[in-house]
């Protein structure tokens, strides 16, 4: 008797191809270090896609920036975000310390990583970040990569004030009314003929502001090509570079791996290398200068019965320009005038020169608890531990310590809701600023240095 027997179809199982991607990072820019830049893009490009496995995904590469922090490390970032969006599965890479330096951010990335479902493969070390000893791992070889950081900052830095006690300086900083020739300092005649006109004006009794009026009428520019500002007239009226003397190590990096530079005000030696080079103003001149800003602070903070500083003037920073925030005042038609802080670049320039917000003073006293872990606001306490406030644009304050270390605390911009009534709300635009009142204590003198 027949037999009939069905035949199914045989479909062959196509197996989903992972998302591989590369990272590769130099330290430096020099033409060894992009050459092997290259070499590690070449490579890995290749052999990600000679895998038939694999589904190329891109190699992403950061050249001439350090290890030890991520957030200026653009590639590395959008690395990051494009495995949040779910177009990679796998990282390779050549080590660790090419990954990060730091072991607290690589090992938060690396687990936030695996928690998305993206696998992280260290060739060097032969980790994988899935595995069950990867983290064991990640976390011993990353302190020593951590630790390989800090000696060499450490032996730079050594070097570097090794130098500066021989009178050597470090870079070559850009300067109004010089040039270098080597490491020689040059006078720029007319930009010295320039300078020389803002000490005489400044002493004959023109403020700043009148005297940038008059840089602009000129058409002078600063030493980076850019419209003089009130910041860069009190350099210039302050920095004994231009009575020929040479001040080294003003500022100094106190964390070497958050690479947060700190003005030195004491913490270590500065060095004066006496007649370095050609003077443009005399000492007598520079002397006078001094004495004369000097009296004007005096006069303008302790004679002036409106000069009350608060314990946040000069301590908080524009993330986004860069320029301090000064204190104002706002008037609520439902609420009693209250106190806010707004970026003095926006305040004298207009809202559209600068996106940063406002930061009412309540506000910022309750960001200053959380951040120093207390429960009430005190003053002793805040100008004991806090050095400088950083206000970002992405609804965070970056809190820096006077010894070196840094806190995040996100917050969310108040003041148009506290501040505004109906009828300004509908004009749009955070002109808030135009309202600061100039006589509140935190609006400096045209002498006073507003930006450290």
């Amino acid at each position: 008797m027949r037999k009939i027997s069905r035949i199914e179809p045989d479909v062959p199982v196509i197996r989903k191809r992972k998302k591989v991607a590369a990272y590769a990072r130099i330290s430096q820019e020099n033409e060894r270090m992009m050459h092997s830049l290259s070499a590690q893009v070449s490579y890995y490009s290749e052999m990600i896609q000679k895998n038939p496995d694999w589904e190329y995904a891109g190699v992403y590469a950061d050249s001439g920036i350090s290890g030890t922090g991520m957030k200026n490390r653009a590639e590395f970032l959008r690395m990051l975000q494009d495995c949040e969006d779910g177009k990679i599965d796998i990282i390779l890479t050549k080590s660790i310390s090419r990954f990060a330096r730091n072991t607290v951010d690589l090992l938060q990335t690396v687990r936030h990583l695996k928690e998305i479902g993206v696998t992280v493969r260290f060739e060097k070390e032969n980790i994988d970040s899935t595995s069950g000893d990867g983290e064991l791992m990640l976390t011993i070889l990353a302190s020593f990569a951590q630790e390989e950081a800090v000696s060499t900052s450490l032996n730079y830095t050594w070097a570097r004030r090794k130098n500066f006690e021989k009178g050597k300086p470090q870079a070559r900083f850009r300067v109004f009314g010089y040039r270098w020739d080597g490491w020689d300092l040059i006078v720029e005649p007319k930009e010295a003929e320039i300078v020389r006109e803002i000490y005489s004006r400044y002493l004959n009794g023109d403020s700043l502001r009148s005297i940038l009026d008059w840089l602009k009428a000129e058409g002078v520019k600063s030493s980076a090509d850019r419209t003089m500002t009130r910041t860069s007239l009190n350099i210039i009226l302050s920095n004994p570079l231009y009575k020929g003397d040479l001040v080294l190590q003003k500022a100094f990096v106190a964390d070497p791996l958050t690479h947060h530079r700190k003005i030195n005000r004491g913490e270590l030696p500065q060095y004066v290398v006496k007649e370095n080079h050609e003077a443009i103003v005399s000492p007598e001149t520079f002397a006078a200068v001094q004495e004369l800003r000097k009296k004007h602070k005096e006069e303008f903070y302790f004679v002036n019965n409106k000069g009350d500083r608060s314990c946040f003037t000069s301590k908080i920073r524009c993330g986004c320009c860069g320029k301090n925030y000064q204190r104002g005042y706002r008037k609520n038609p439902t609420t009693e005038t209250y106190v806010f802080w707004a970026c003095g670049k926006k305040r004298s320039m207009g809202a559209a020169s600068c996106p940063s917000r406002l930061v009412p003073d309540w506000q910022l006293r309750n960001m200053c608890c959380k951040a120093l872990g207390i429960e009430e606001f005190d003053e002793d306490t805040f100008n004991e531990q806090i050095e400088i406030i950083e206000v970002q644009e992405d609804k965070s304050m970056i809190f820096r310590f006077k010894d070196g270390h840094e806190v995040t605390v996100p917050w969310e911009a108040t003041a148009k809701e506290l501040a505004w009534n109906v009828e300004r709300w509908k004009e749009g635009g955070d002109s808030a600023d135009e309202e600061c009142n100039n006589d509140s204590g935190d609006h400096k003198p045209d002498d006073a240095d507003t930006d450290k």
